[in-house]
């Protein structure tokens, strides 16, 4: 599927090299069939160093060359890098878009070619294969470049197709949500600190903690309200803990949370498209 096709990545950043590193690590395809962008030169010699693809400044030779252009800019830069390579796009070229906020119609609008474009949504785990994505296609997308897309983000972790109106809704649950759990094992480390026990240990059981409970629920398959009743025994610790975390409001903060950053993707997406200022 993706052996002969040339793949470009613009904007190699930390979720662009993640990708790259997902494919190469799968055998999905050689290094020699990667080209990859980016502003800073001295990341991109390192990069072609450690993963023998190549790698140029300019976002014009990437686009030109690919058969599959993954677009991974700030989506703030989206209106600079679309204009920079509109003149090179064929209606043939699929483009896998991973700017938040930015919708396929918005793309194609842009670039005015009927090219197919693919939505997605990755979130920082995909550094460690462990990432949460969700992908859409856009009005020029067939089921086959979906299937293109959803094999190269399984190669950096779970996928999910979902219709592109809910991709802000995932931006704001798993595009964000690694924040929302970073902020959980620190003040768990905290609370451990607190009671005693040294930071670096505290943080080690905190995430340790964090990582096998999110094991259980995938692998099991159970309802975490089941896993959480299995763990409070009655009068116990764990009880009394959650207790004072329903009396604190912990899932009505988590919910807002999701609901937040949601309608900020929104925003933006809208900030965007009619190129007003952040």
């Amino acid at each position: 599927m993706l052996d002969t096709r040339k793949i470009g990545v613009i904007g190699a950043g930390h979720i662009g090299t993640a990708v790259i590193g997902g494919l190469l690590k799968a055998k999905l395809t050689s290094p020699k069939n990667i080209m990859a962008s980016r502003r800073t030169s001295s990341n991109l010699d390192e990069l072609a160093k450690s993963l023998t693809i190549h790698t140029t400044t300019e976002n014009r030779k990437v686009a030109k060359v690919s058969d599959i252009l993954i677009l991974a800019v700030k989506p703030m830069n989206a209106r600079d890098v679309l204009s920079e390579v509109k003149d090179l796009i064929q209606p043939s070229q699929l483009i896998i878009s991973v700017m938040a906020g930015i919708k396929t119609s918005f793309i194609n609008s842009f670039l005015g070619v009927q090219c197919p474009v693919i939505r997605s949504m990755p979130n920082t785990p995909v550094l460690v294969d462990a990432g949460a994505t969700a992908i859409s296609k856009g009005q020029y997308a067939t089921d086959e470049h979906l299937k293109i897309a959803h094999t190269i983000f399984k190669s950096v972790g779970s996928v999910e197709v979902v219709p592109e109106n809910l991709l802000d809704a995932v931006t704001g649950l798993s595009g964000s949500g690694p924040a929302y759990i970073y902020m959980v094992i620190e003040a768990m480390t905290d609370g451990g600190v607190k009671m005693g026990i040294p930071r670096q240990i505290a943080f080690r059981l905190a995430a340790q903690t964090v990582f096998g409970s999110a094991k259980l629920v995938i692998e099991t398959g159970k309802h975490p309200a089941i896993l959480k009743d299995e763990v409070t025994t009655p009068g116990g610790t764990a009880i009394a803990a959650v207790h004072e975390l329903e009396t604190h409001g912990l899932r009505t903060m988590l919910i807002n949370a999701v609901s937040t950053a949601t309608i900020r993707s929104k925003e933006l997406s809208k900030i965007i498209e009619n190129n007003e200022s952040l």
